[in-house]
């Protein structure tokens, strides 16, 4: 049953989000680990929300192993409905095989709500074990194109009729060499895509107070793709943000009190991201840019399993929140992986939803907790007279806190 609209968040005329005080939120449990993690941010989101006088009625919807174990479907149709319904969601990790199976679910929610932004914050958190000198150095916002580039999916099997086909079309009408048994995948860039993506960094960038935004991609080589995404995004900075934004060639490298916006090669990107942190404020890429540059990152300020990530739509107002690490299923039901992806996207999903006080005292509690040497073994095993702690201790301790 649908909640009253009264407990619906919905979104205004100017595109910005009406929320109640107890709204009804979607929530994938998620497999593997998911049956740890969720309950474990569920607490402190929970007691962070009841501190603020506020209250989430959290709506379980079915996806992954557990979706097909009990309806036979690995994303049923209702959960779809409800997360378009309800605009905002969380989601735990889900399977997804490698190399043939299913294709990602967490693909196909972004694509069928066109959740086009893959927005992922990168930062350190004080106390975290990190593998380089200046971790707190570190602080960027990565918007990664969602639906396009390789994730759209667009691919055709070895030896396969359908590869053939497509094989025998670009070597016939196109004269290209295509080796005969490959594997072929298209990778469709758009001016569309290229522009709404790299206009909700820039409006990020802007609103939040940031410097720059670096615009990374391969476009030295992929001249008519992500060459284009480069191009396409200074055509934006000159159509739509001229007074408050300028190219890096437009200012000789001086904005003045505008925010710069520049581009990077994706590879030498990876290389200055560690010996040039500083340098890089917001971050707009290409789907695989993005992919690499958000996990290379997260091991800069102490891994995967406390990076956060939302799936965003700024148009239609659709977010889905989502732990970025996968399901780890050998360590599922031990009471033993660190929450923080999750809860850190619970974050991320309150400041969305302009419940920044409840959000910024997550995060205090959060590091309090660490400073205290209160973690999970992954921290623990890498820091000196750690406490270990589970996964629902850990959980416990940030209330503590709070």
């Amino acid at each position: 049953m649908l909640a009253a609209m009264s407990d619906l968040v919905t979104q205004g005329p100017d595109g910005t989000l009406s929320v109640s005080d107890n709204p009804v939120i979607p929530f994938i449990e998620g497999d593997g680990t998911g049956v740890d993690i969720w309950p474990a941010a569920q607490l402190v989101l929970d007691a962070a929300a009841a501190k603020h006088g506020r209250s989430v009625h959290w709506k379980e919807v079915l996806a992954g192993q557990k979706a097909f174990d009990e309806t036979g479907s690995w994303l049923p149709e209702e959960t779809v409905e409800t997360f378009r319904t309800h605009l905002i969601g969380i989601k735990g990790p889900l399977t997804t095989p490698v190399g043939g199976g299913i294709r990602s679910l967490n693909v196909a929610l972004r694509q069928v709500l066109d959740l086009y932004v893959c927005l992922r914050p990168v930062r350190w958190f004080t106390g975290v074990p990190s593998p380089v000198v200046h971790p707190e150095r570190v602080d960027m916002v990565i918007f990664r194109e969602n639906t396009e580039d390789i994730y759209a999916g667009l691919e055709a099997e070895a030896y396969t009729p359908e590869a053939e086909k497509l094989r025998w079309f670009l070597v016939d009408n196109m004269g290209w060499n295509v080796r005969e048994g490959s594997g072929i995948g298209i990778k469709p860039i758009s001016e569309v895509g290229s522009k709404r993506l790299i206009r909700a960094a820039i409006n990020y960038a802007l609103s939040h107070g940031r410097r720059s935004v670096t615009m990374v991609h391969k476009g030295n080589i992929q001249k008519f793709t992500e060459g284009a995404f480069r191009n396409w995004g200074y055509q934006l900075v000159g159509e739509e943000f001229s007074d408050v934004a300028v190219s890096w060639d437009d200012c000789d490298g001086k904005p003045g009190d505008r925010l710069l916006v520049k581009d990077a090669i994706a590879d030498i990107t990876l290389q200055q991201v560690l010996t040039r942190p500083d340098e890089f404020d917001v971050i707009a890429t290409t789907n695989l840019n993005g992919d690499y540059l958000s996990d290379a990152l997260a091991a800069q300020v102490g891994g995967i399993g406390i990076a956060p990530g939302g799936n965003i739509n700024y148009v239609t107002g659709h977010g889905i929140f989502e732990a970025t690490h996968g399901t780890a299923p050998k360590y599922a039901g031990q009471d033993k992986v660190n929450p923080g992806s999750l809860l850190l996207s619970g974050v991320m999903m309150y400041e969305h939803l302009g419940w920044h006080q409840a959000a910024a005292d997550i995060v205090s509690a959060l590091e309090s907790t660490i400073a205290d040497k209160v973690v999970t073994y992954d921290f623990a095993r890498l820091m000196d007279d750690a406490t270990e702690v589970k996964c629902s201790e850990f959980a416990a301790a940030i209330v503590d806190r709070l």
